[in-house]
């Protein structure tokens, strides 16, 4: 009998919610023009999976998707910000908003599932929203031309992440009949430049933020890249037509690792194929120069003055450091999975590699620095967070060592920028901290990784608790029953010397 009655009950909660969530077809926001295209339940399953693997299990919950400030642009199309909003029926009081990726376009599954470890945020109570930042994409998540439309620009620069934050809190408010108690950014490359906008251009809209690698200046890493290549482009063998091969050889290459981990791998203590403190790396492209004549296993004098050239990054006629440099990891030489690792040059999601062997960058700086539209949604040259830190907002920045599109050191130069602006280390460390993860290339992945760590976590318990997180464990495919801590910048994991090495337990953060 009692099984009956809870049956029953559920039924009667389950329609009410039903009910409920239908009823959001009709919201209206003030100042605004909503069309709801969809309000239901969707009821417990597993979402889809990513890498090859199954998804996650995720609640029921209420899905409500629509668009905002809809009209007609140039030549007649279409624009506005389409939007996807999550409302878990075991929620957590919480709201996530996630950050999109390359030019946005598309509006991503409101799960949250970046930097969360195993768990999306979802699964774990939040209610989630995402949208596609103003436009519809017609030729991948790179197709640019909405740029031409000046509204449409606006909103992927900077407008839609903050119009879309007060649309779902009022979503969420509306269906739960309160507002959230805390709420959190969290975003990766594209999506991590609008969590660094969100600290930046609307300091009052979150508690806790969570940055991973930056897309700060697409402008200037594309340069950077390009620097690298034309480097090796100079000293590789050309074909008939003048066109460049690769500059290294697969053997060249793997010397290349081997003598970098020789050189740096054990500093954290043990040698495990990580190097966990790459700023204290001494590793040089020519230590593994030739003595004599070019043999394998070795760098020719060239090659290896390329290489260092390439990754000291893009300077003007006049010294300028137009980019930062790139630091020398186990990524470096990627194959596959994206975007190449910087010494295999190859096809990425942004185009095929140049065969230049001159590169003008004076000239490309110019073009860069002038690009109206990149200033717009600048995120790299503010600096002043005293609005965000002092209502009591956490920022967490995270960044591959190995991410071979922005450049981890240009990551660390914002924060250190950011940090000197408000205060100093012993105040900006009280609610901001970074942490670069080995190996890893851009947002995830690496043959030498562990990239699987839970970023939202550590912002949750420093928002709500007050821990401020000394480190992140992390984990991941590359090593199966691997574990290591990531540690606040600058310091780093080191092997206690006793224990399991392979347990990050046994790890402590270092100096």
């Amino acid at each position: 009998m009692k099984w009956i009655v809870f049956l029953l009950a559920a039924a009667t909660t389950f329609a009410q919610t039903t009910k409920q969530c239908a009823d959001l077809s009709k919201f209206q926001m003030p100042g605004a023009t909503i069309e709801i295209t969809r309000a239901e339940m969707v009821p417990a399953g597993q979402a889809p999976g990513g890498r090859g693997g199954p998804g996650p299990m995720l609640p029921a919950h209420c899905r409500v998707n629509g668009i905002v400030d809809k009209r007609t642009g140039g030549g007649g199309k279409t624009y506005g910000i389409r939007f996807a909003v999550a409302l878990p029926e075991n929620w957590n009081g919480n709201f996530l908003q996630q950050g999109g990726g390359g030019l946005n376009g598309t509006v991503g599954e409101p799960i949250g599932n970046q930097a969360v470890g195993n768990k999306p945020a979802l699964a774990r109570g939040f209610a989630v929203a995402s949208s596609d930042t103003g436009h519809q994409s017609t030729g991948g998540g790179f197709d640019g031309s909405f740029m031409q439309d000046q509204q449409a620009a606006l909103d992927f620069e900077f407008i839609a992440i903050g119009r879309l934050t007060v649309l779902a809190k009022q979503i969420i408010a509306a269906y739960y009949g309160k507002p959230p108690a805390h709420s959190y950014y969290v975003g990766c490359s594209t999506g991590g430049r609008e969590a660094m906008l969100m600290s930046q251009r609307y300091p009052l809209y979150f508690d806790g933020i969570v940055v991973g690698s930056p897309a700060m200046r697409t402008g200037h890493s594309n340069l950077a890249t390009r620097t690298v290549t034309v480097a090796l482009n100079s000293v590789a063998p050309k074909d008939a037509a003048g066109k460049p091969g690769p500059a290294l050889s697969d053997s060249e290459k793997k010397a290349f690792i081997a003598k970098l981990l020789d050189a740096c791998d054990a500093r954290d203590g043990v040698k495990d194929g990580m190097i966990f403190d790459p700023a204290g790396c001494n590793f040089r492209p020519r230590d593994l120069q030739c003595q004599g004549a070019k043999a394998d296993g070795c760098l020719s004098p060239e090659q290896v003055a390329a290489i260092e050239k390439g990754f000291a990054g893009p300077k003007d006629s006049r010294g300028r450091q137009v980019y930062a440099g790139w630091f020398y990891d186990t990524g470096i030489t990627a194959q596959g999975g994206g975007i190449p690792g910087l010494l295999n040059p190859g096809p990425s999601p942004v185009g095929g590699p140049t065969v230049a062997t001159t590169q003008d960058v004076d000239a490309e700086a110019a073009t860069v620095e002038n690009n109206p539209v990149a200033r717009i949604g600048d995120s790299y040259s503010w600096v002043n967070l005293n609005s965000f830190s002092s209502h009591g907002g956490k920022l967490i920045f995270y960044h591959g060592v190995s991410d071979p599109w922005f450049s981890a050191k240009d990551t660390i130069d914002y924060y250190q920028r950011m940090t000197a602006a408000n205060g100093g280390t012993s105040k900006v460390t009280d609610w901001s901290r970074l942490f670069l993860s080995p190996g890893m290339g851009h947002c995830g992945g690496g043959s030498a990784t562990l990239d699987s760590f839970d970023m939202l976590s550590a912002a949750v318990n420093w928002v709500e608790k007050g821990q401020a997180p000394e480190s992140v464990m992390a984990t991941g495919r590359a090593f199966p029953g691997r574990s290591r801590p990531l540690c606040a910048y600058p310091a780093h994991a080191q092997y206690n010397g006793s224990g399991n090495p392979e347990d990050g337990a046994n790890y402590s953060c270092r100096q």
